[in-house]
Parts: C-alpha cells; structure tokens; sequence
C-alpha cells in the first residue's frame, strides 16, 4: 500500500491532514484540487463560474486516477471527489482510504471564516450555509464511510491514526 487517499467534506482539513501525515510518514503530498487547477490552468471556483458542476466532476475523476502512478504519497481529495462515478470505489481499490469525519456545526464555522472560499458555499447567508450543509453532507456521508479509517477531524491525533493505518497494512 503506497498511497493513502484523504476523503471528507469541504472544511473538514483534509489539505493540512494530508501534509501532516505525509511529513511524519516521510512520504510526498498531493492534493487533487491543485492537480486539477494545475493540469487545466483554472482555479476551481473559475471552474464552477464558467463551466458546469457535471463537467468539473467527470474531470475531478480523471485527475484522481492519474494518482494512480504515484507512489508513497498521501492524496487530499476535493470534498466531493468520493461521491461521483466510482471514484470511492477506485480509492478503496488503489490505496488505505482515510475519511475526516467534521460535525456541522464546525463545518459551518470553519466555512464562514475560511479565507478561500468555496464555490458550493460562495453567497449563502449564514441561515442558508446552515440549512446547506445539513443537506449536503448528509447525502454525503454513505459515501465518505466507506473509507477502510475514520478519524475526528477537530482535534486530529496523528499518531493514533498512524497506528490505525499501520494495523489496516497488516490486515
């Protein structure tokens, strides 16, 4: 098992969980979004902006499976990476999946904050980032659990998940 793949929704660190266990791993990083924005020359929000959620979705797919040549890297996948095609599926098949389970009340603090903003949450009030997420993530989640590892997003251990992957190797 070389690679290990970050699922969970939009703010739930999956970026600075991913560079955290690649460093204590010795391992490289790399995050599905800036592949993307890199392999086409567009940020996603642009994306969203000019184009379609379904077309960045099919593309989203196709530069997930070019990590399938990677070796000993840690991936940050896009929020919504695990929930279209067979994209969880494919993860679970070409590397340790791990899900960063958030709650939704520190979902919406981390999205009301964030300095980069995100284009499914872009222009929602607060009442309608609320009534947003409640929906959105729940739909979400049967996919996220499929991940083989969750770990608590908040207050993320690194060692106990590296004990947890270290027993999913050995399995």
């Amino acid at each position: 098992m070389d690679k290990i793949y970050i699922v969970g929704y939009m703010g739930a660190g999956k970026t600075t969980a991913a560079k955290r266990l690649a460093n204590r791993l010795g391992w490289e990083v790399a995050d599905t979004d800036a592949l993307f924005e890199e392999k086409y020359r567009i940020s996603i929000d642009d994306f969203f902006h000019k184009y379609d959620e379904p077309l960045y979705r099919k593309l989203e797919s196709q530069v997930l499976k070019e990590t399938e040549s990677l070796e000993n890297t840690v991936i940050s996948t896009g929020g919504g990476t695990a929930c279209y095609f067979d994209n969880m599926d494919w993860m679970n098949r070409h590397g340790l999946t791990v899900f960063m389970r958030i709650s939704e009340k520190a979902v919406i603090d981390r999205l009301l904050h964030a300095k980069r903003k995100r284009p499914l949450s872009t222009g929602k009030t607060e009442a309608e980032l609320t009534e947003f997420v409640q929906q959105h993530y729940t739909s979400r989640l049967p996919f996220y659990e499929q991940a083989r590892i969750t770990v608590k997003s908040e207050d993320l251990d690194l060692e106990n998940l590296i004990k947890l992957i270290e027993n999913e190797k050995d399995k």
